[in-house]
């Protein structure tokens, strides 16, 4: 007879049996994920008000780049709150019911897909920005930005409801699919990125321009390429970070499907949770780090804050 959805969540999660064994382990991962929500909201909030003030960046990408923050926020928001729950719970050696396990899955699925396929969103947009080069603007415009946007938010919202229409293990089987297909699109797309960006370069440096015109116009290619070259290397770091902090997670639960019996895994996978929540951190940190104008910006705004505060 094939496991219903409910059974087969609760056997991924710590068993009553094994949470007084697991109360340091609990504790210690209760205080990480209170400080990782608070952080996740605001360096998030900072994050989209700080690429909404910087004029510089294209708005395709300052579009793509809100859409992971406010799924990242939505991590702090909602999704950390429902797992600290969880965990209080836990400490009293309770374990919630299925509706709980299944309402928690279906934001953690939402917010996770969500910020993956940005993430590899804006992997395409770097790659046509790289590739397309001059005519990057007029092919990529902040409308059809906008639509892919829209259809990504739409398809992690109904694929993660329909957690509660279909079969668990039809459903991760198909996404896992999709999500390994993606991994691979995105892996393919920065190397075809760093060959595109050394072939640009030794074109340019192989030109041997006398007038001052066409040298003008030669440093303003060289300005544009090292520009697009330096966004699409702050994406892969994200894409990089996303891969850390989420692939634990899958090791874990694939143990745990098989019914490997372990207290050590079962300690494990909260930490894998408490790694994978902490990317959402991460990444505007990551924004910060490799790309100037956001940089900027965030610098100035936590300028004027502290300012006002103490005036």
């Amino acid at each position: 007879m094939a496991e219903s959805n409910c059974d087969i969540l609760l056997r991924i999660y710590p068993q009553i049996s094994e949470l007084d064994k697991l109360q340091a382990t609990l504790t210690v991962n209760c205080v990480l994920n209170s400080f990782i929500c608070y952080t996740a909201i605001m360096l998030n909030i900072l994050t989209i008000y700080a690429i909404t003030k910087t004029s510089a960046l294209p708005k395709p990408l300052k579009t793509l780049l809100v859409s992971v923050a406010v799924s990242d926020v939505g991590v702090g928001l909602i999704v950390e709150p429902f797992y600290l729950s969880l965990f209080f719970k836990w400490l009293q050696l309770q374990n919630p019911d299925c509706t709980f396990f299944l309402g928690l899955h279906v934001i953690l699925m939402l917010f996770s897909k969500a910020s993956f396929l940005n993430v590899m969103a804006i992997s395409v947009d770097r790659f046509l920005a790289v590739e397309l080069h001059l005519r990057y603007q007029t092919i990529v415009t902040h409308k059809r930005v906008v639509g892919v946007v829209i259809s990504i938010w739409t398809f992690t919202i109904l694929s993660s409801l329909a957690l509660l229409l279909f079969p668990f293990a039809v459903l991760s089987t198909i996404l896992s699919v999709i999500g390994t297909i993606c991994l691979l699109v995105t892996t393919a797309i920065y190397c075809k990125i760093y060959y595109i960006t050394r072939r640009h370069k030794r074109e340019i440096q192989a030109q041997q321009v006398q007038e001052q015109e066409a040298r003008s116009r030669q440093n303003s290619e060289m300005r544009n390429l090292a520009r697009n070259m330096k966004t699409a290397v702050g994406v892969l770091y994200v894409y990089f970070a996303f891969l850390v902090c989420y692939f634990p997670r899958f090791i874990i639960l694939l143990a745990r499907a098989k019914n490997v019996p372990s207290i050590v895994v079962a300690s494990v996978q909260l930490y894998t949770y408490t790694l994978m929540f902490f990317n959402s951190s991460l990444n505007p940190i990551i924004y910060g780090w490799t790309i100037r104008h956001i940089r900027h910006a965030m610098v100035d705004t936590l300028r004027k804050l502290y300012t006002n505060r103490v005036f």
